[in-house]
């Protein structure tokens, strides 16, 4: 009967562990759905990677080559972080089946041309950090499939050209960040950065690159300026042109308007574009209703209004064909039963085609699940695997009497077989000699109590 009750811590411990069978390489460290191998010495990708992964850390190691399908045991995985690696080129088909990544990060890396193939099938991807290389080229396609892309970081490389005609509304609904900081971008395509996304232009930061003084130039960036974009009011310092390209010769345009006072502005928009901010919060299943209240609603007769949803894309009075959303004359949005999916920035513009004015509102949309079911699948598990625990200690240590008549003195009771304190206690934790072997093999944090080195993470700033 002893030695039925050992298998029940073990199977308890796999609970626990969340491991099917696999193991976590031994460099690495695995904590319930994330994988850890940074700083590893790491020179090829671990063989063994456990496939239930969502995040894998590859950072400050020193691959320089990853082959097709690198990735494609890892069906979940969902944020890859390679900072600070030897990557010069990526190879065909890298993240073949790897379509579910969502955060990217392949910064301080030796890259020097990023091809159309890096990123094909990647249409759920969020977030691309490419900053801190060598590049010199992007490639027409290589942002073309990437339709759920919010931002791209391409700072601090030696990029001389872009293309910016590749960014649409229809390709790119949600980009809101798109960083060529610090490039070696001289005569850039005007016409095209105009027809950019107004979200995309709002998002786009053009400073410290060698760009020469010109009328086209200066008519962008004024425009910008007077719309008072985050790009222009927090980095007016770093926004120079060189007059005539002569890098010795370098004006803050923004502040010396000496040189463009000949310059032709158009005047497509007569007023700054007003933003206003606001937040909502509410519950799963709840009605929402999200106004379009701008400078321009006193003329709302003569406004037609756009709406950018994070989940159903752009929104408008002829392209609503959801029964459970409504656009009001107004510009008003109504959401009849709000999901989780719902969450997230919601863009409106209002545009008065007539005097060539428009303005802006955004809502920060936040949808709570019921308290009862706020439990990810992971408490969950952990939860059920404590209340085992305590089912076990309690058959161990509170086994009931099993004599129907144990209060009589003169009752002959039933041999129940006894245990020894020093037996009870090895089926639940380790010896000392099985500590031993555990610390030769834990890289399971669930095993036991590990030290971590805090590394220093550098979040790029535009």
């Amino acid at each position: 009967m002893t030695s039925g009750l050992y298998p029940s811590p073990l199977l308890l411990l796999l609970c626990l562990l969340h491991v099917s069978g696999e193991t976590c390489p031994s460099v690495c460290l695995c904590i319930s759905d994330t994988v850890s191998c940074s700083s590893s010495g790491l020179a090829k990708l671990p063989q063994s990677l456990p496939s239930f992964s969502i995040t894998l850390d590859l950072s400050h190691n020193h691959l320089s080559w990853l082959g097709p399908g690198s990735f494609s045991i890892m069906p979940k995985l969902e944020n890859l972080r390679m900072a600070h690696n030897q990557l010069s080129v990526l190879g065909h088909g890298v993240f073949q089946n790897a379509s579910g990544l969502r955060h990217l990060d392949l910064s301080s890396n030796r890259l020097h041309v990023v091809e159309q193939h890096y990123f094909q099938g990647l249409w759920r991807l969020e977030e691309l950090l490419l900053f801190n290389n060598k590049i010199t080229q992007v490639e027409a396609s290589t942002l073309s499939g990437l339709s759920s892309l919010k931002k791209a970081y391409f700072s601090l490389n030696k990029i001389t050209h872009f293309p910016f005609f590749s960014i649409q509304d229809h390709s790119h609904p949600f980009l809101t960040m798109l960083d060529l900081s610090s490039n070696r971008m001289s005569n850039l395509p005007w016409e095209d950065v105009k027809a950019l996304p107004r979200l995309v232009q709002r998002g786009l930061y053009l400073h410290n690159n060698t760009l020469i003084c010109d009328c086209s130039m200066y008519s962008v960036f004024w425009h910008w300026d007077l719309r008072g974009y985050d790009s222009m009011t927090n980095f007016a310092e770093e926004h120079t042109c060189s007059i005539y390209g002569d890098q010795r010769a370098s004006i803050r345009f923004l502040q010396y308007n000496r040189f463009f006072h000949n310059c032709t502005v158009e005047k497509a928009v007569s007023q700054p574009v007003t933003v206003l901010l606001s937040s909502v919060l509410v519950t799963d299943g709840d009605k929402v209703r999200l106004d379009c209240q701008t400078s321009l609603s006193k003329d709302s007769a003569e406004l037609s209004f756009t709406w950018l949803s994070p989940s159903k894309g752009y929104i408008t009075k002829t392209s609503i064909n959801d029964t459970l959303i409504s656009l009001f004359p107004n510009g008003t949005l109504e959401i009849q039963a709000a999901k989780v999916n719902d969450s997230g920035q919601y863009v409106c513009t209002a545009v008065n085609i007539k005097h060539s004015l428009n303005a802006t509102r955004e809502v920060n949309v936040t949808v709570l699940q019921p308290v009862g079911e706020s439990f990810n699948t992971g408490y969950t598990t952990l939860l059920g695997c404590v209340v085992t625990m305590v089912f076990i200690l309690m058959y161990l240590y509170l086994t009931p009497c099993r004599c129907n008549c144990c209060k009589q003195p003169k009752c002959l009771a039933v041999p129940v077989a006894t245990y020894d304190q020093n037996t009870l206690k090895s089926a639940v934790s380790p010896s000392i000699g099985d500590h031993r072997k555990l610390q030769t093999n834990k890289h399971v944090a669930f095993m036991e109590p590990m030290i971590s080195e805090e590394g220093t993470e550098w979040t790029p700033e535009s």
